[in-house]
């Protein structure tokens, strides 16, 4: 790995860390700020709506500027809300500060991986965004378990001063080893957003959207999935997770190289069909414990294998608009984590059991497959048409 990748990777830590930590910590923030664990849910809607809004914001007014100087920005953002965040007197003011948290995650992303393909070698794009997106699989192994056990047995604040601590390295590695780069815009703002006017790059943000949106279904129910269908006890779940995030990041590495060996857009429809076939497995094998945690370390690793070429894909598709397209990806991760855990929902309020949220997944994951065949069969009609 070359060590000016290294500070992205950090970052990813740190954003995979406060993203994904505040699912484990709910009762324990409900708890001391004396408001109930729904309420305290808004916690992290307030996180995703800033990554909704921040992605395509912030990388836009940043567009003019060098990319190191866009990314130290953006984490000294980071790290400044996730530090309030340990201080927030209030239930409010903790909102407050979630949401402006969540502000530089997409476009951090989205600059990260246009300046990860630019260092990379070539053929090896993917591979280096992949590096990148490694610091979330490490989180969901290491720190937001950590995080999580910190804030059970000593104080939910200490874990959001790690967080803010990890930014804050980041912040020193982004500087002394991330190379100056020169900006390369051809056009401003308006003629960017131009590329939201071609059907595939819709048809890139439905990918992301409706097809990794099938994961969510399930993850989002793992914890009851686990205790009511397959019969592992409540003190095991903490542990399952982690096999999950130890799946994360092998389907990493795996989805980097395939990116770069085929193309993203093969890789993602070949992925989605795996990603299909392993949720409908989850549907009918969880009651068999050994089958269930298989499974469950499968569908991290395809959780995370997504990543990579549908980046990389965007970028290929927002000519122009590399770092906006990007960022848009980032935002779309979290519509479909919204989508998958409300529409993954749906059926658990109907009466039916915690391993159907995962056939939503499948009928998400399919979806995704249908509006990937739907680009190949533009790309392949614009090229005929080129002919």
């Amino acid at each position: 790995m070359k060590k000016s990748l290294f500070p992205l990777l950090l970052g990813g830590l740190g954003i995979g860390t406060t993203e994904f930590v505040m699912m484990g910590l709910l009762p324990d923030i409900a708890a001391d700020l004396h408001t109930s664990i729904p309420v305290a849910g808004h916690l992290i809607s307030a996180y995703a709506l800033g990554v909704v809004i921040g992605a395509p914001l912030l990388v836009i007014v940043s567009s003019n500027y060098p990319p190191k100087k866009v990314l130290i920005s953006l984490m000294v953002i980071f790290t400044v809300f996730n530090t309030f965040s340990a201080f927030a007197p209030t239930h409010l003011m903790l909102l407050i500060a979630r949401f402006f948290a969540g502000l530089p995650h997409g476009a951090f992303f989205g600059v990260g991986a246009v300046i990860a393909s630019r260092l990379a070698e070539k053929g090896k794009q993917a591979q280096a965004i992949s590096v990148m997106f490694a610091g979330l699989t490490i989180a969901n192994l290491a720190t937001v378990p950590l995080g999580t056990w910190i804030g059970h047995h000593f104080l939910w604040r200490y874990t959001f001063g790690l967080v803010g601590f990890i930014g804050l390295i980041t912040l020193v590695f982004l500087i002394i080893w991330i190379p100056v780069l020169t900006v390369e815009r051809a056009g401003n703002a308006r003629s960017e957003l131009q590329v939201f006017k071609s059907p595939d790059t819709w048809l890139v943000i439905l990918i992301t959207a409706i097809g990794t949106g099938g994961l969510f279904a399930w993850i989002s129910y793992i914890a009851p999935l686990m205790t009511h269908v397959s019969g592992f006890s409540g003190s095991s779940v903490s542990w399952i997770l982690i096999l999950a995030g130890f799946g994360m990041v092998i389907g990493n590495i795996i989805g980097g190289r395939l990116a770069d060996r085929i193309a993203p857009l093969m890789a993602c429809v070949w992925l989605l069909i795996a990603m299909a076939i392993t949720l409908l497995l989850i549907y009918f094998f969880s009651e068999n414990q050994i089958a269930s945690l298989m499974l469950t370390f499968i569908a991290g690793a395809l959780s995370i294998a997504l990543a990579a070429p549908i980046q990389i894909l965007m970028i290929n598709t927002a000519k122009g608009a590399e770092m906006l397209g990007a960022a848009f990806t980032q935002a779309s991760f979290n519509v479909g984590n919204a989508l998958g855990a409300f529409l993954g929902g749906l059926p658990i309020i109907a009466g039916y059991d915690y391993n159907t949220p995962s056939l939503v997944g499948v009928m998400m994951a399919l979806s995704g497959v249908f509006f990937a065949w739907l680009l190949i069969k533009r790309t392949k009609k614009i090229r005929l048409t080129a002919a």
